[in-house]
Formats: C-alpha cells, structure tokens, sequence
C-alpha cells in the first residue's frame, strides 16, 4: 500500500519572497501535484527577534499571486510549543536528551562540537538558561537524497549533541520541524541544499521517535554575483508580483523543465498546469548558473 503524497512549503517570516524561496517553492509544489498530492504551508515563526513584521502576510500574498495554492490550514510553529515540549518530554524518559549550560566559548576548543553529557542533575523542562541537546551516537548515518544520491554524515564527530531547546527558551528549528513533519503525515520534502547537512540530524529525531523519516530532495541553490545563495540575510530581491508569470517561467527553466517557446506570455494557471503534466524532478540540474557580476 502506498503512502499518500503530502508535500510542504515552510518559509521563515524575516522578509518577503525572494527568486531562491520561489523556485523552492514551485518545485515543491510541482512535485507534489504531479503526483496527484496535497501540499500545505507551515510558517517557521520560531524565532521572533529574527522575524520582519508583515513578513508572514508578504509571503503568502506572494504565493496566491503566483498560482501556488495550498491545501488545508496554514500551519504557525509559535501556536504549537506545547507540542514540542511534550515531545522533549518523551524524548526525556527516553534519555535521549539532555540539559547543557556549555557557552560557545567552552565549545570552541572542540569547533563549537558538543560530544558526551556535560551535566546530570536534576533539571526540568523547561528551565530558563538551560538548553536541552539530543544525546548522539557513534553512528555513520546514512540517507538517500532523490537528487543528490547517498549521503553520510558521522553524526557524533561531525555535528555533535545538537540543541533541542535553546537556552533563551527558543525551540530549536531541528526539534520543531521534525515533529511537524511528522505530526501533518508529510511524506516528502523538497527544499534547497543548504538544508541538506540538517537531514541526518532530523532522521536520528525520526529514528528516535520510532517514525519513518521522509522521502528527501534538495534542490541546486540561486547564487548572486558574488557566489552567495539568495537569502534574505545576503538582501535579495523581493520577487515582484506584477511579473508572476515570467517569474514561474523563469523558475521551470532554472529547474531544467525546458517549457515551451509558446508559453512566454502565458498565464500562471497555464504554466503550472504545463508543470505538472511535464514535471520531472531528475531534469533539476546539479548546480545553477551562476549571474554575471
């Protein structure tokens, strides 16, 4: 029996749609409903000092003008902090996690890498100035990318007991969109490959947590002119609205979809549909050009 297809676009509200986040998320969006799948949103509000005001509202007025419409209700991670924090619970009776006050300063020695259990008292969750880390193992992870093939990370040496619950009471992205993921049976996510060194962390939480991690594909990043990937931190562009359709058209040959001549010009429903009937997740090349400076 095959598992239903549940895809998801998940931005952080810092700053508005830009031409990296939009072709993150047509190719999410594509993939899911090439194969007959529901693709939702979640707004990654985790973090309120990081986050631009309208941002949220931004986005999403983006996405509708753009033809990406999505399925069910928009889900916010700052209305799901008790679920995250009974799931540190859980992962607490497990011993899988622990508490920690190790500063970054006491860390560098080892390159910011925490390895072993720094402190066993009594501690409850959550207490104020404590972080909480998942416990690694000496394990070899081992993951297969759709796009990029099979991946390794020596979890332990490499990445180290890895935040959970931050000290300033923060929830940390890896905890949250696991249980996320998770929680709204998402089955596969397509997103860019600056979040493929996270994926081994989030399928120990899986394993963890007795669940079977999703299928995974990251896609080749935008780069500026100066080798940076497109982002919010490095001021790119916000994509503007009036241009959708040269923006989608933009975006499926960006993404090795080849449309066809015919279709400059035509509207944002008329391409997507073109998208879905001729999508193909291994045209996606390995790299994208890069623009002159």
């Amino acid at each position: 029996m095959s598992i239903p297809y549940i895809g998801r676009f998940a931005p952080s509200p810092t700053g508005p749609l830009h031409m990296g986040s939009l072709l993150a998320a047509l190719a999410s969006f594509l993939d899911a409903r090439s194969q007959q799948g529901k693709w939702l949103i979640r707004i990654e509000d985790l973090d309120p000092p990081r986050e631009q005001v309208g941002a949220t509202d931004s986005i999403l007025r983006s996405l509708e003008a753009h033809g990406l419409l999505h399925d069910g209700d928009i889900c916010f991670q700052s209305q799901r902090h008790e679920r995250y924090l009974e799931v540190l619970e859980q992962l607490l009776k497990l011993n899988a996690i622990f508490p920690c006050q190790c500063s970054r300063q006491e860390l560098a020695a080892n390159k910011g890498i925490h390895n072993g259990r720094c402190h066993s008292d009594k501690v409850e969750l959550p207490s104020p100035g404590w972080a909480w880390r998942a416990a690694t193992q000496a394990i070899n992870l081992q993951f297969e990318d759709s796009l990029k093939g099979i991946q390794r990370q020596a979890l332990a040496e490499e990445v180290g007991d890895f935040v959970l619950l931050r000290k300033d009471g923060l929830f940390a992205y890896q905890l949250a969109v696991v249980v996320d993921d998770i929680d709204f049976n998402i089955s596969h996510i397509v997103r860019g490959e600056d979040l493929l060194s996270s994926t081994a962390r989030q399928i120990y939480l899986y394993e963890l947590l007795n669940c079977t991690p999703v299928k995974y594909s990251h896609l080749p990043l935008i780069m500026n002119s100066q080798g940076q990937k497109l982002s919010k931190q490095n001021h790119a562009p916000e994509i503007q609205s009036s241009l959708a359709p040269e923006n989608i058209y933009f975006c499926l040959q960006l993404l090795g979809q080849k449309p066809l001549a015919e279709l400059r010009g035509a509207s944002c429903e008329e391409l997507l549909q073109w998208g879905i009937e001729n999508w193909n997740l291994k045209d996606i090349p390995a790299s994208l050009p890069r623009p002159a400076s």
